[in-house]
């Protein structure tokens, strides 16, 4: 779908901006409607593939409680293991409220695989922020992966911001234990891979190093497509519960997933070697996983319809978007290049406005840990943190990109859209 052409002139946002920002809104709507459209049938698929999960399984109410200290012989956490395995295609997982985060499950299975002079390669550029004390690119003294004698290589993306397949011969001339495949664009402005994408790179790779462990961070992608990198080769996944798996009501956690051992490797590293995925309480909380499961195609729909209109709204004033509306997509996220600090200041504080739970806080831009920049985050979930639900942040510097993400049903994105648009025009930030 083209971008389109601005709706309506200055004089009228100046006039009534209220009325002017009600009808952008109005009309970035019904421009998505066949979209939106496509991705409700979607969900059937994604939820059946739950469903016989479930069934497979034999999930009862018996399975959401739990047991207290070490966690030994959890009946609940070891079929939500298997229910994860089955959704994600892969023969194990291991879903763990103990994971503190998606960095907390890929550093997991990273520390978990790798060995003091193995070789960690990224085939999708820099990794996402929070992944560069892990490897040791910044940072000292905390145990990185380099601190251990992990080395670590990447592959630049080209200037069109795509995995330069032509060079992977050249990057993987070296033994390499690990590939690093970063699925979401994170803070970046560059296509997410699709999950087609991801196994032709996964073939080259295991071409020219079969035993070469393909790991995919995964986060914002799951039930995105129909299929996930487990299904086209990729040997480890892992990801965040408070992201679209845990169906905007996971309290906290995360999961890892893909070939057995390897899972159990990461586990080893959750927990202690011996212990591995055996441990560790599930809190009595298992019903709230096993139900955000069963949420979660349905919430994961929502949040794409809900950047479809991102997309089409910020398009038709003028501004650059990623991916543009009726694009492919794979994971949630929703770029857009506000190009000041002001507008994405304004942006967020209007987006904060408009939530739920803390509607009355100002958000400003502030450190935060893990992350190079101050961010700038609007995040009035019920679950801290959660992308799951609607939150948009974005780090403060050029080009100023605004990163919108989640949302458990897409008109709340369009009264949140309609209060930015309002604070836009009456502060005279839109583009001339």
């Amino acid at each position: 779908m083209a971008p389109p052409p601005p709706l309506s002139s200055a004089p009228a946002q100046a006039l009534d901006p209220g009325a002017w920002a009600a009808d952008q809104v109005a009309a970035g709507l019904e421009r998505i409607a066949p979209l939106a459209a496509a991705r409700t049938t979607a969900v059937r698929p994604q939820l059946q593939r739950v469903l016989d999960a479930f069934a497979a399984e034999r999930v009862g109410v018996h399975h959401f409680s739990s047991v207290s200290g070490y966690g030994h012989g959890d009946l609940g956490r070891e079929v939500l293991d298997r229910v994860v395995a089955r959704v994600l295609g892969a023969e194990a997982a291991a879903v763990r409220l103990q994971f503190v985060s998606g960095t907390h499950a890929i550093a997991a299975a990273l520390f978990g695989v790798l060995r003091p002079g193995d070789r960690l390669l990224a085939l999708t550029g820099r990794p996402y922020d929070t992944l560069e004390e892990v490897i040791g690119l910044r940072g000292h003294g905390q145990g990185s992966l380099a601190e251990f004698g992990i080395h670590y290589d990447e592959l630049p993306l080209t200037a069109a911001g795509l995995v330069d397949e032509a060079g992977l011969e050249q990057a993987l001339a070296h033994p390499t234990r690990m590939v690093l495949i970063q699925r979401s664009c994170g803070y970046s402005w560059r296509p997410s891979l699709t999950v087609a994408t991801i196994g032709r790179l996964i073939a080259q790779v295991k071409a020219l190093q079969p035993d070469c462990v393909c790991f995919v961070d995964n986060c914002y992608g799951e039930l995105v497509e129909a299929q996930e990198p487990t299904a086209v080769g990729a040997d480890l996944i892992a990801g965040s519960l408070i992201k679209n798996l845990g169906g905007t009501i996971a309290p906290t956690g995360g999961y890892v997933a893909g070939r057995a051992a390897l899972v159990e490797q990461a586990c080893c590293r959750l927990t202690a070697p011996g212990i591995g995925g055996e441990g560790g309480t599930s809190f009595d909380l298992n019903r709230l996983l096993f139900q955000g499961l069963f949420l979660a195609p349905q919430m994961v729909a929502e949040a794409l319809i809900g950047a479809e209109l991102v997309a089409a709204v910020f398009a038709g004033l003028g501004f650059a978007v990623h991916p543009q509306p009726g694009e492919p997509r794979s994971d949630v996220i929703q770029a857009v290049r506000l190009g000041t600090p002001e507008r994405l200041k304004t942006v967020c504080r209007a987006f904060q406005a408009a939530s739920p739970v803390g509607s009355y806080l100002d958000p400003v831009p502030a450190p935060m840990p893990g992350y190079a920049s101050e961010l700038v985050m609007a995040g009035g979930t019920f679950i801290d943190g959660s992308t799951s639900e609607f939150s948009a942040d974005g780090p403060l510097r050029e080009p100023f990109v605004l990163y919108v993400q989640g949302g458990t049903h897409h008109q709340h994105l369009a009264i949140a859209l309609e209060r930015a648009l309002v604070t836009l025009a009456s502060t005279a930030l839109l583009p001339a």
